[in-house]
């Protein structure tokens, strides 16, 4: 049998473009084309199409002219207005995480540290509901593509409880490394925050995500947050800090370290933590203690496999496992990182919904509630850690 044909585009040209491409093109539930790519500058456009074989394309509409699917691989202030873009004409925007959130009043001059966070979770909120106003009125969907909600290990873990029917009593999690390679992350105005919407939305999805899956299995409807509390901090900014150089440090006005701890409608809780302090490679994890089981969900490090290297340039072209900082020693060496990290997986769901109709499990309400939390967790942040509903939208 024939699988359906499908027309792709990306939008970027950076670490998550190369890795949206290589996943959509080993897509077997349609048959994938990926047409074209449009960056910020011809240069990065021209050298993506010349590297990965497409077309390059100086103006986003013409591209959205020849294509079914966008890949959304560029910075989250400019995700909205090319998703909108997409979803007006009937294009499936998969867009990368976080989905949206506040940039800024548009000031030259825009300070993240000086910023009203009530003010934040309103345009926050306000952009979410533009999208979500878009997407209801096109034949299209919003895929959000966090890839936590289809790594193995969180998957394996929605299999339990829809099995067990177990109750989540507490999670607790942690998204963390030395820092990101992205030159956009540090401006509150191109990222919309910082480690809390960077780095806590991966595993403050995932605990959303399954407390969605056990209010399915259980009640036949979602279980959702509905309230926060946060702590955000700048460490790497404090005046007595020691700079060795092994942790980025270069930041403008975003916190490199925080806690986020929610409440969920049924008075059952999670805990994340999310940081760009922590040298060793990424730490990614959720534990799930249910009344009925527990479950160390672990992305990244794994112990599946385990290389000693004991001369630092013998690796030099072998990829260990990211932001390791060393190859010499001992190291939890990935075999497949973007299979653990759920990557591929994603990309293959999001084509059987656009092609298929399958359902999509990471769609715009998931997002819409990452985001509401996170802005909700900044504004409790302010206010020294006091608890603060979460507006759901």
């Amino acid at each position: 049998m024939s699988k359906p044909k499908v027309r792709t585009g990306i939008v970027g040209a950076g670490f998550a473009a190369s890795f949206h491409i290589e996943a959509a093109r080993r897509a077997h539930g349609a048959d994938v084309n990926v047409i074209g790519v449009h960056a910020r500058t011809d240069a990065s456009t021209d050298s993506f199409a010349a590297k990965h074989g497409i077309k390059a394309f100086a103006e986003l509409d013409a591209l959205l002219e020849q294509i079914d699917v966008l890949h959304v691989c560029i910075p989250p202030a400019l995700h909205e207005p090319v998703a909108v873009q997409a979803l007006q004409r009937g294009i499936f925007p998969i867009v990368e995480k976080p989905l949206t959130g506040y940039f800024g009043d548009g000031a030259p001059d825009f300070d993240g540290r000086e910023a009203s966070m009530t003010d934040a979770r309103t345009g926050a909120l306000a952009s979410i509901e533009r999208m979500r106003a878009a997407e209801a009125a096109s034949k299209a969907c919003i895929l959000y593509a966090e890839n936590w909600v289809y790594a193995p290990t969180i998957q394996k873990e929605r299999e339990i409880l829809e099995k067990t029917k177990g109750q989540i009593l507490w999670m607790h999690g942690e998204e963390a490394h030395s820092g990101s390679h992205a030159p956009s992350y540090g401006h509150w105005n191109l990222a919309g925050g910082g480690a809390m919407i960077g780095k806590g939305c991966h595993p403050l999805t995932a605990a959303l995500y399954l407390k969605k899956v056990e209010g399915r299995a259980r009640f036949g409807q979602s279980i959702r947050p509905a309230t926060v509390t946060a702590r955000a901090h700048a460490l790497t900014q404090l005046p007595d800090f020691v700079d060795t150089g092994h942790i980025r440090a270069d930041y403008v006005d975003i916190e490199d370290f925080a806690m986020i701890h929610v409440t969920f409608q049924d008075g059952t809780i999670a805990t994340v933590f999310a940081s760009d302090i922590v040298l060793g490679g990424v730490h990614n994890w959720l534990e799930v203690c249910a009344g009925n089981h527990r479950t160390i969900c672990n992305l990244n490090p794994s112990n599946q496999m385990q290389t000693y290297n004991p001369v630092e340039s013998q690796f030099d072209e072998v990829y260990v496992v990211e932001k390791i900082g060393t190859k010499q020693g001992w190291a939890n060496t990935a075999p497949d990182e973007d299979h653990s990290h759920g990557f591929p997986q994603e990309i293959e769901a999001f084509y059987r919904t656009i092609a298929h109709g399958d359902a999509v499990e990471s769609d715009s309400e998931l997002a819409a509630d990452t985001i509401a939390t996170i802005y909700s967790g900044y504004v409790s942040a302010g206010n020294g850690g006091a608890a603060e509903p979460i507006t759901l939208l």
